[in-house]
């Protein structure tokens, strides 16, 4: 009877091995077709961010030579800024308010930064920038005459 459970137990091992080495070898075909796809994928990302970083340098070099020829003035604002372009021009708060076309108020909350002007006074705004005192007095003289 031995002999029996011998055979029988040898048997069984041998057709769950033959089983398990059908299962594995389809395993194995996958794990090997997901790999050589991720390699691709790799590749493919390393391609696309090399030709990101290219774009880049270039659109870098692009975007001041763009900025370059637009002759609009910089939009930027400082309530520090403004206030010392108001000093620099020797103007009074209602001076340049007048020269502006805005109230008092205005300059006042802008110089706090507590306001922030809008588009059309920042244009005028940055006229300030290129204008000196001689041109400063002559607008405020041309101001209140119209006034």
């Amino acid at each position: 009877m031995p002999n029996i459970a011998s055979i029988l137990k040898s048997e069984i091992s041998r057709v769950a091995r033959k089983e398990l080495r059908g299962e594995t070898q389809a395993l194995k075909k996958s794990n090997a077709q997901y790999r050589t796809q991720i390699a691709e994928l790799k590749r493919r990302l390393q391609a696309l961010e090399q030709q990101v970083k290219r774009l880049g340098k270039v659109t870098a070099k692009a975007v001041p030579a763009a900025r370059e020829e637009s002759s609009t003035p910089s939009m930027r604002f400082s309530a520090k800024g403004f206030a010392a372009q108001r000093q620099r021009l020797g103007l009074s708060a209602a001076a340049l308010a007048r020269i502006l076309g805005v109230s008092q108020l205005s300059v006042y909350k802008w110089e706090g930064g507590k306001a922030r002007p809008r588009a059309k006074q920042l244009e005028a705004i940055a006229t300030l920038r290129t204008m000196g005192k001689r041109e400063a007095n002559a607008r405020l003289q041309a101001a209140d005459a119209q006034a």
